[in-house]
């Protein structure tokens, strides 16, 4: 005989569902509603969380990115921990032809107008200054934190004052740790049109006026040079420098020499770096 389900007692309604959960008799008759209901929502947890994705403390601009964050501004990311929280500023619209590399570029440091003053001591490179909306710089100790977890790839964009620009691409990016003077290493330049001015950069430990870490015994490039980097044996590059709106003395200036010069100071020059996806890595294994 079939009974009406409105019919059926609570104990009737729930004994199919504890049948399931292989619960022994003597337990069953015990069960409360409300141990109903707690029961139930434990079976429902996992689908509940695959149906609900949940979002996940950025590292860097690229998880900001996927987060579903997908215009260039302010956002914040937390390479070490969520205890330590870092605001940066996320190009979300790379000017490339393809539009599969637009999106997710972490700035680690930006020259446009010359109001922040990069002439600064080895502590404050290292835990960064400025303003992530305008100039700044993210901080040496910030970049261990990131590369460190992922391999990434770097891309300088800069501009001059009539307009011209460029910008040098290489094929991976690293920083070590401060007992290591945050060491920079680079890959391969590989394109851009700006040339590459980081070849004698690439392996340098990194130097302030105070902190003289660069190789050349007979110099302090970044007193001589009014700004902190890694200088090689040769000043090519002084991301840096004194913005000095255009003309400059030998090497002061915001310089990427191998497409100004030494006595040209640009107008604007952003560093950002952007973690390699499988088919970068396939396709830069000749250059890393």
């Amino acid at each position: 005989m079939i009974r009406n389900p409105a019919a059926l007692s609570d104990r009737e309604r729930r004994e199919p569902i504890l049948n399931q959960l292989d619960i022994p008799t003597v337990q069953k008759h015990y069960l409360e509603p409300n141990m109903m209901v707690s029961l139930l929502l434990l079976l429902l947890l996992p689908v509940l969380a695959l149906s609900h994705p949940v979002k996940f403390l950025p590292l860097d601009c690229e998880d900001v990115y996927k987060n579903g964050s997908i215009h260039s501004g302010v956002y914040t990311i937390f390479p070490a921990g969520h205890d330590s929280p870092v605001e940066v500023y996320c190009d979300m619209d790379c000017e490339e032809d393809d539009s599969e590399d637009k999106g997710g570029w972490t700035v680690i440091q930006r020259r446009m107008d010359g109001t922040v003053n990069f002439y600064r001591p080895w502590d404050q490179y290292k835990k960064g200054f400025g303003n992530p909306a305008g100039e700044y710089w993210l901080g040496l100790h910030n970049m261990f934190l990131i590369t460190w977890t992922r391999k990434y790839r770097l891309r300088v964009d800069m501009e001059d004052f009539t307009g011209g620009k460029v910008h040098a691409h290489y094929s991976s990016f690293a920083v070590d740790t401060e007992t290591e003077r945050f060491k920079l290493h680079i890959g391969n330049y590989i394109d851009g049109g700006a040339g590459n001015s980081l070849i004698s950069s690439n392996g340098q430990r990194f130097s302030t006026f105070n902190h003289d870490y660069d190789y050349n015994y007979y110099h302090n490039y970044a007193q001589e040079c009014h700004g902190g980097f890694w200088f090689g044996y040769n000043v090519q590059a002084n991301p840096n420098g004194l913005y000095t709106w255009g003309h400059s003395s030998y090497r002061t200036g915001v310089l990427w020499s191998t497409w100004k010069g030494h006595y040209y100071s640009l107008k604007a020059i952003t560093m950002k770096i952007r973690p390699l996806s499988l088919d970068d890595l396939q396709g830069t294994i000749g250059y890393i």
